[in-house]
């Protein structure tokens, strides 16, 4: 695959997620680009999740520019209205209706207040297959759920996030805490999976990272952990922690310890820019909303300092499609994730074909 667009062709038979639910509130008909496609999300009257090509089949008008009227949607150039299946159902001045007139509806599930989208064949969407995150809908945990868009080929974020070592270096002030993270620590476990991959780390003895310290209050050092689960198509989930140092916590005494679940939604946009979706939730006094925005802020703030080399390194890997990425050995989990990728996509396209 080329360095930089790794992936101009999508696996398009998978879950994505196309929207945070507070994103259609109050009738907004949202219009989103999603696998180079344009897409009109809404909310119609009985409260379901309706998907529709952003496109009047009559003269290419956006329908996000039309007009809600119950679960339809009026296009606002010659007024042609659409049902939440993407028929056409009314025409003004024309009683009759051809039947092939009409847009793409796509299959949309809310749950969790994320809002997923199937981009492939209708046919095989099976909601049974959207991965769970269960700490977004347990009221032990509590978070701010956000959003963000980058400039960036979506497997560029996903390299980001398949090593941590990254943390030293990129949020040193921020997320990482000090250069020895990326000297100190090595992943404790390796595990290759049939979508994706699981790495844990382990970080003992360290003085804990800035955006921890906000919320606890004090420089006590800490014995650290971070467990990162990315899956296929993009879907990244952390489970990170902080216990007080020595306390036991890699043998699994947790007591004291403050603990973080992290989930993160990359979906393309383009072959160079990317949908990023992401919730911070704890699980201490979660009765205190400021430690949400706090981490929320936080998690801002390391994002786009994220943000800001993905971005450049996109830049960089346009102006020479020959280049090739070169691997060292942190790369073996961010290696099985594009081999993997590479290989359902494959599938997908002949069986198609």
């Amino acid at each position: 695959m080329p360095a930089g667009h790794a992936n101009a062709t999508f696996l398009r038979n998978c879950w994505y997620v196309a929207a945070w639910d507070y994103e259609l509130i109050d009738g907004k008909l949202l219009a989103r680009t999603i696998l180079d496609e344009p897409v009109l999300l809404y909310k119609g009257e009985s409260g379901r999740v309706v998907a529709l090509e952003n496109r009047c089949c009559h003269r290419g008008a956006p329908l996000s520019m039309g007009r809600l009227e119950g679960d339809d949607v009026r296009c606002m150039y010659h007024g042609l209205k659409y049902n939440a299946a993407g028929r056409c159902v009314q025409i003004p001045g024309q009683q009759a209706i051809p039947p092939k007139l009409g847009v793409r509806s796509y299959p949309v599930v809310e749950r969790d207040r994320l809002v997923w989208i199937w981009m492939g064949d209708t046919a095989a969407a099976d909601p049974a297959a959207i991965v769970d995150f269960p700490y977004l809908r347990d009221p032990a945990w509590r978070g701010v759920p956000d959003y963000l868009h980058y400039d960036a080929n979506y497997l560029l974020i996903v390299d980001n996030l398949s090593d941590f070592a990254h943390l030293a270096f990129v949020h040193a002030k921020t997320l990482g805490g000090s250069e020895e993270y990326a000297y100190d620590t090595r992943p404790a476990a390796i595990e290759r999976l049939e979508r994706g991959f699981r790495v844990t780390r382990w970080h003992m003895n360290a003085p804990p990272p800035p955006f921890h310290r906000r919320v606890v209050r004090n420089d006590n050092r800490v014995d650290r952990w971070n467990v990162g689960h990315m899956q296929v198509p993009g879907i990244f989930f952390l489970e990170s922690g902080f216990a007080p140092q020595g306390a036991g916590a890699e043998k699994g005494n947790l007591e004291g310890a403050k603990q973080y679940r992290n989930c993160q939604f990359l979906t393309p946009e383009t072959a160079g820019t990317t949908h990023f979706f992401w919730n911070y939730l704890h699980n201490f006094e979660i009765d205190n909303p400021t430690i949400a925005l706090s981490l929320r802020n936080s998690l801002v703030e390391g994002f786009l300092e994220d943000k800001t080399i993905i971005e450049a390194q996109q830049k960089v890997l346009d102006a020479d499609p020959s280049f090739r990425l070169m691997a060292i050995a942190a790369d073996a989990p961010l290696s099985h994730f594009r081999w993997t990728l590479t290989k359902l996509i494959a599938a997908e396209q002949k069986a198609a074909a």
